[in-house]
């Protein structure tokens, strides 16, 4: 599964144009009154700006090549905010998920991260820069019912659960090492923070061995949409 766009809403699209284009160093590649598009690599990340004055938190991950974590974290030393794990380091090993990572807040406060997953053998020979930047590999999705609304897309789109991850009651995963969609309930923590996770708008476009899907979901985390191109 790949993640081709995500669309999340922002109350200051000139920070965030900003850090992503000079902290992240991405490509901007579309400006309107009240959007801002940058690319990923291989996925557009899309900001909205809000009708509302607070600013909605996310969480997503970025896919970096496997030999790259250590360097990526020096190159984004002055760049951003990195956010400690609770053993009071940065870099956190998910052994079942053969993947390491760590995070990092942008200009929003959304809680992002940069993950190598060993499945994916991706080595790059090239020194770290925002190149390497393959793509949205993960975004959370909060729903009072996860498991429902898992259940509601695994059923609408064919999108497995992630081989790798059991289904808990407040988190599920579904997609793979390429794409996943984290759904979790609002009352839990998202790692490695104290910071509950928020019910936001969001919308995700995402590509499959069979067909493409973009899933539309309102400010209480209910999906307004879900269609097939």
């Amino acid at each position: 599964m790949r993640i081709l766009e995500i669309i999340m809403q922002t109350n200051d699209l000139n920070e965030t144009e900003n850090f992503y284009t000079n902290n992240l160093q991405l490509e901007l590649v579309e400006k309107k009154e009240n959007t801002i598009s940058f690319m990923a690599g291989e996925t557009k990340l899309t900001f909205e700006k809000t009708t509302h004055n607070e600013n909605p938190h996310y969480h997503l991950a970025f896919n970096i090549p496997v030999n790259k974590l250590e360097e990526a974290m020096k190159w984004g030393d002055h760049k951003f905010e990195l956010v400690l794990n609770q053993e009071q380091g940065y870099i956190t090993t998910f052994a079942k998920w053969k993947a390491k990572s760590f995070y990092f807040y942008d200009n929003n406060n959304n809680l992002a991260e940069f993950i190598i997953r060993t499945d994916l053998n991706n080595h790059s020979d090239e020194a770290f820069s925002s190149k390497n930047i393959l793509n949205v590999s993960e975004i959370g999705i909060v729903s009072d019912k996860p498991l429902e609304l898992a259940e509601q897309i695994v059923k609408q789109t064919g999108i497995d659960y992630f081989s790798k991850e059991s289904k808990l009651e407040n988190f599920v995963a579904l997609g793979d090492d390429n794409g996943l969609l984290i759904i979790v309930s609002p009352n839990r923590n998202w790692y490695p923070t104290d910071r509950k996770a928020e019910k936001q708008k969001l919308s995700i476009r995402i590509k499959t061995d069979e067909t493409e899907i973009t899933l539309h979901l309102n400010e209480l985390g209910m999906p307004s949409e879900l269609s097939e191109a």
